[in-house]
């Protein structure tokens, strides 16, 4: 009999529940994220289980699939199934992606690297984050050291410096990146009312900037500031700003008891917290990005097929379908309502990826289903990563990849390339 990823997981789960072993993390999407809860502090849950505003889109994203239906076909010889997806000339075991998700630490101290390390092991792209809390050099290496050349792109946070934008590509492309994905809605930072409740922005307090200080053109900024003098108000001393201002010492390079010394930990921040992002950003950008990489460019944050249709104009290799998981704009449409128009914008021009509200293996297949090439995991991930650590995520991407092989066979589909749009109903 033919082997396959869902069989296989489960044979190993059932077989370690003979000695009484179960699974390091909840395997059910809902008391996974509940056990998180219980583990993770209160800021840190709130920070990557919180959505923008009501919260509306979130739950949209969750409704969206919940209000699609696969309908099985039956008598189809299903035994040996293909989960394997073509993406930038390359065969990929699965079309699953590990989505780029900022100051992973929170869940994990180093987050970034462990994450990257379970997602080497299984085969599955991993997208390094701009807001990671390790230098993208370091996760890089952290992946070799599982597989060598294991595939990574990285996520780009276009900053209003031309300068620290182009140092962040070159970089990538040194780190063995195949692929700048360039996310499109973080040029405002969303209204977030669980981290407004606790006054908690975790790069204020050092967390997850660590890009930028690992950067050559970003500590040349620093300095510029540094030399100029101060130019910010301190904030009054409190036990939680004497908490803020050790976390920022701790967090930057050079070691606490050097940056106690030192004016640069706190210009750090202050420079961050300056050229993050670049609300003035438009499409004829993107040739500045194009010039300066023969990488792929993934736009992500597409939702209306005009701006999928000016992206196929613009020459860039893939959009990603998303609206941030709901994090960034309050009452947006579900990132899932908005594919097939996507879909039908590009009209097989370019491939279309997609993530949002993808919670296991079968919303996988319906998201696949409606014209996506590959799919990208978030806050499961994250997690199982308080969880477990590396072995939790591993152990998650593990899940999600049976779950989606098991969902192709009792759908009656042999393949990922045979899911069409008429194996759903709903909506």
């Amino acid at each position: 009999m033919a082997a396959s990823a869902g069989r296989d997981a489960q044979s190993e789960i059932y077989r370690a529940g003979v000695s009484g072993t179960r699974p390091r993390i909840p395997v059910g999407p809902i008391a996974l994220e509940r056990a998180a809860e219980r583990r993770m502090s209160r800021a840190a849950f709130a920070y990557v289980a919180g959505s923008a505003g009501a919260e509306r889109t979130a739950r949209a994203n969750l409704e969206a699939f919940r209000a699609r239906r696969i309908v099985p076909r039956v008598l189809r010889d299903v035994a040996e199934r293909d989960l394997g997806v073509y993406l930038f000339g390359v065969r990929r075991p699965t079309p699953l992606l590990l989505a780029p998700i900022g100051v992973l630490e929170l869940a994990r101290r180093g987050g970034d690297a462990l994450a990257a390390r379970a997602a080497a092991s299984v085969g599955i792209p991993a997208v390094l984050s701009t807001q990671a809390s390790t230098p993208m050099e370091g996760v890089a290496a952290a992946m070799d050291a599982v597989r060598p050349g294991e595939s990574r792109w990285f996520q780009l946070y276009w900053s209003s410096s031309r300068d620290l934008v182009a140092s962040l590509v070159e970089r990538a492309e040194r780190s063995g990146c195949e692929a700048i994905v360039v996310t499109l809605d973080t040029h405002v930072l969303g209204w977030r009312p669980r981290d407004l409740d606790l006054g908690y922005l975790p790069f204020s307090r050092g967390l997850g900037i660590a890009q930028y200080t690992s950067d050559p053109v970003f500590r040349r900024l620093v300095a510029e500031r540094v030399a100029g003098g101060p130019s910010r108000a301190r904030p009054r001393v409190t036990p939680a700003a004497i908490a803020s201002f050790a976390s920022i010492l701790r967090h930057h390079p050079g070691g606490t008891r050097r940056n106690l010394r030192s004016p640069e930990p706190l210009a750090a921040v202050e420079t961050f917290l300056d050229v993050f992002a670049d609300p003035s950003l438009t499409w004829d950008d993107l040739t500045f990005l194009r010039e300066r990489t023969r990488l792929p460019i993934v736009l992500k944050g597409v939702l209306h097929p005009d701006d999928a249709r000016r992206a196929v104009d613009a020459g860039v290799d893939a959009v990603q379908v998303s609206n941030h998981g709901g994090r960034q704009l309050d009452g947006e449409v579900a990132a899932l309502d908005a594919l097939p128009a996507v879909v039908d914008a590009v009209d097989g021009r370019l491939p279309v990826l997609f993530d949002s509200g993808v919670r296991g293996g079968a919303d996988a297949v319906i998201a696949l289903a409606l014209g996506a090439r590959a799919v990208a995991i978030g806050r499961p991930y994250v997690y199982a990563l308080a969880l477990a650590g590396e072995e939790g995520v591993r152990e998650l991407l593990r899940n999600v990849v049976a779950e989606l092989d098991i969902t192709l066979g009792l759908a009656g589909v042999r393949s990922v390339g045979e899911l069409v749009a008429g194996v759903l109903t709903g909506r």
